[in-house]
């Protein structure tokens, strides 16, 4: 089975990347869709976001996950487009689960032959969200273990750039 995580990714933290390898173990391909979120303003383009993704997940044990975007339209639709027949979402808190319990919802009425499936994070990565880590790399904070060893320096570089 096809399974899509959709996102911002902005960027991908370390609690992503929880959810993306135990997902991976789950499905037989897993699909990271780097998401538009028009109520946001991104602090990475979308394509530096997929390549930050790619980088991440550019491992042997990661060989069954993809990458791509998605800009418009219904995820739904881009998701039974695909052939995935479920939806990933990642949980940190009691407070993630309600609005993510609605959209699972509302997917449902939407395409009932979709599964939304919940995964909690790990109990390392409750605090973690992409928000805290671009005012952690805006004050030059440290980010270490925060987001995949892969893109740290990557992240660090794009606030370097910012802040002159």
């Amino acid at each position: 089975m096809i399974a899509v995580y959709p996102g911002s990714f902005d960027p991908i933290t370390s609690g992503h990347l929880d959810i993306i390898v135990r997902a991976s173990k789950l499905y037989e391909s897993l699909i990271v869709v780097v998401a538009q979120n028009g109520s946001k303003v991104p602090a990475f383009s979308v394509e530096e976001r997929v390549m930050l993704l790619e980088k991440t997940v550019a491992s042997e044990e990661l060989k069954n996950v993809k990458v791509a975007c998605f800009s418009s339209g219904l995820l739904v639709d881009y998701t039974d487009n695909l052939g995935a027949g479920v939806i990933v979402r990642g949980l940190r808190a009691v407070s993630d689960f309600e609005y993510e319990f609605q959209r699972a919802l509302t997917n449902r009425h939407l395409r009932p032959s979709i599964e939304t499936v919940f995964l909690m994070t790990s109990a390392e990565h409750l605090f973690l969200s992409s928000s805290i880590v671009k005012e952690l790399a805006r004050l030059q904070g440290r980010i270490d273990g925060l987001v995949p060893a892969a893109i740290t320096d990557d992240v660090r570089a794009k606030f370097l750039v910012q802040s002159e």
